[in-house]
C-alpha cells in the first residue's frame, strides 16, 4: 500500500512473504530535487542507518550502529583518518569503510566514540576513498576495532633480506658512474630513499614477504618511488595479493561475493599513500604483491598490518597433574583455521578440581615449614642471644624450603584429601576450609 508522507503512520515493520520488494517513489511538486535514497534492514538489526547519516547528528559519547551496504559512492565528504580519528561532519558509514571497518559490499556493525576535536585532519586515500584534509573542530569520532592493526615489519624489527625476496629489482647507474639497487629489502615503507623496483615491466612480477610464522594480515599500505626520489615518477596503480602457508599452494585473495580475483586501487602518483584493507583478512605466512598495472616502472614501498595469531592456552594446570589428550590439542582442519579447539568441560572441571585439591595440601606444608623455623630460630638462639632470625638466615642454615611451583589460589569448601611424607605411612586428613582469599592463618 502507499506510505505517502505523514498521512498515514507508517509500520516498524512490514512483513514479505518473498525476497524481493518493489518499490515505486514519485517526488512532489513541492520538492526541489528529485531522488530518493533507500536502505533496508532485517528484524535482527533495528539500528540501521542511512550513508547520509553524520557523527554531528548524535550526541552520545559511545554509541553503535549498523550501516548498509553501498556507502562508498555516495555524495558526502569525510575528514581524517583510522589513526587520528574523523571530523565530526563526516559521514559514519562512508568513514567506516575508509577505516576498513566495515566491507563497502556488506555493511556491517560500526561502534563509535566520541572525543575532543584537534586543529588539523590530514586526509589519506583508503579503501577507494579519499579523505580530505579538515580543519578545527569541536569533537570527532573513532572506530573502536579488536585492535588488530599493527604494523608488522616493526613488531618484527623489519625482517631480514632474506624474508623478503622478488622476481627481479633494478640496478640503475648514474651519470657520475654510481650504482643503485632497487632491492626488495628497500620495500619498507619506514626506511628512507630507494624503492623496491622490479628490472622487468610485466604482470608477473612481484614481491614477496615471509613472517617466518603464520600472521593474521587486516591492510597494506603503499607509495611510489616516494618524494625522496623526484627525478622518478614510478608507482603502482592496481595490484593483486597472494597468500600461503607452509607446504601449501599460492590461493589468490578473491572479493567477498564473488569468485573473482580481487584487484586493489593502489596509487595515483609517486609520492602519496594509499591504504586497502583486507576484509576477511589474510592468515598466512608468506604473502604476495602483484602489480596489475604502472606508471614507467614497478616501484613499490610498503607496510603490512596485523597482529600475531593468539591460540587458546590449555596450560592452566601443570603437565603433572593432565597428560596430554587428543581433545586439548591444536587440530587445524584448514589453513586459515586459527582457533584452537575448547577445552571440554569435563577436563576444565577436573584441573580446577585437582588445582583446589593442591590448596588445602599448600596450606599444611606452609604449617610445617613454620614450625620448622620456629624450632630451627630457638636452637640459634641459644647459641647467641639477641640474634634474630630472619628468611636470609633461615635460608642459609637450611631450615626454609623454597616451594618452587607457584599454583593458582581458589575458593574451597570441603575436601577429603591424601598426601604422602617421606618420614610417615600415607595419611588420611579431613580439612575443611571457609573462604580465605588473602589466606591468613587459619584456625586449628
Amino acid at each position: 500500500g502507499p506510505y505517502c508522507g505523514n498521512v498515514m503512520p507508517v509500520p516498524k515493520e512490514i512483513i514479505l512473504e518473498s525476497n524481493e520488494a518493489t518499490i515505486h517513489f514519485e517526488s512532489g511538486s513541492h520538492v526541489s530535487g528529485r531522488g530518493f535514497l533507500l536502505s533496508y534492514a532485517s528484524s535482527d538489526h533495528p539500528d540501521l542507518i542511512t550513508c547520509l547519516e553524520r557523527a554531528n547528528h548524535y550526541t552520545k559519547a559511545e554509541y553503535s550502529r549498523y550501516c548498509p551496504a553501498g556507502c562508498r559512492d555516495i555524495a558526502g565528504d569525510i575528514s581524517g583518518n583510522v589513526g587520528e580519528g574523523y571530523r565530526d561532519t563526516s559521514l559514519l558509514c562512508k568513514s567506516a569503510i575508509h577505516a576498513g571497518v566495515i566491507a563497502d559490499e556488506l555493511g556491517g556493525q560500526i561502534s563509535v566514540t566520541q572525543q575532543k576535536g584537534i586543529s588539523r585532519y590530514e586526509g589519506i586515500v583508503a579503501n577507494g576513498i579519499f579523505s580530505q584534509d579538515g580543519s578545527l573542530s569541536d569533537k570527532r569520532f573513532i572506530f573502536t576495532s579488536n585492535g588488530c592493526n599493527k604494523s608488522l615489519s616493526l613488531e618484527e624489527g623489519f625482517l631480514s633480506k632474506s624474508q623478503v625476496t622478488a622476481s627481479s629489482f633494478w640496478e640503475e647507474t648514474n651519470e657520475f658512474g654510481q650504482l643503485f639497487q632497487w632491492s626488495p629489502d628497500k620495500a619498507w615503507l619506514q626506511v628512507p630513499g630507494l624503492a623496491w623496483a622490479s628490472n622487468h615491466s610485466s604482470n608477473r612480477e612481484w614481491l614477496e614477504i615471509d613472517f617466518g610464522e603464520k600472521k593474521r594480515i587486516t591492510g597494506i599500505t603503499t607509495t611510489g618511488s616516494g618524494p625522496t626520489m623526484p627525478n622518478f615518477n614510478f608507482y603502482v596503480k592496481t595490484f593483486t595479493m597472494n597468500y600461503k602457508n607452509s607446504n601449501s599452494k599460492w590461493r589468490t585473495y578473491k572479493g567477498i561475493l564473488s569468485n573473482e580475483e580481487k584487484v586493489f586501487q593502489g596509487n595515483s602518483n609517486s609520492g602519496d599513500i594509499v591504504r586497502n584493507n583486507f576484509i576477511p583478512p589474510i592468515v598466512a605466512r608468506y604473502v604476495r604483491i602483484i602489480p596489475q598495472s604502472w606508471n614507467q616502472r614497478i616501484a613499490l614501498k610498503l607496510e603490512l598490518m596485523g597482529c600475531r595469531i593468539m591460540q587458546a592456552n590449555s596450560s592452566f594446570t601443570h603437565s603433572m597433574w593432565q597428560k596430554p589428550s587428543q581433545s586439548t590439542e591444536t587440530s587445524l582442519g584448514k589453513e586459515d583455521r586459527t582457533v584452537t579447539e575448547p577445552i571440554s568441560l569435563e577436563e576444565t572441571n577436573l584441573g580446577l578440581k585437582l588445582t583446589a585439591i593442591i590448596v588445602p595440601v599448600l596450606i599444611v606444608l606452609c604449617l610445617f615449614l613454620f614450625s620448622g623455623i620456629c624450632i630451627c630460630a630457638a636452637l640459634r638462639k641459644r647459641e647467641a642471644k639477641g640474634l634474630s632470625y630472619g628468611l636470609s638466615s633461615a635460608q642459609k642454615s637450611g631450615c626454609w624450603k623454597q616451594i618452587k611451583q607457584p599454583f593458582t589460589r581458589h575458593q574451597s569448601t570441603e575436601f577429603t584429601i591424601s598426601y604422602n611424607n617421606e618420614k610417615e605411612t600415607p595419611q588420611k586428613l579431613d580439612l575443611v576450609t571457609s573462604d580465605m582469599a588473602d589466606y591468613q592463618q587459619p584456625l586449628m
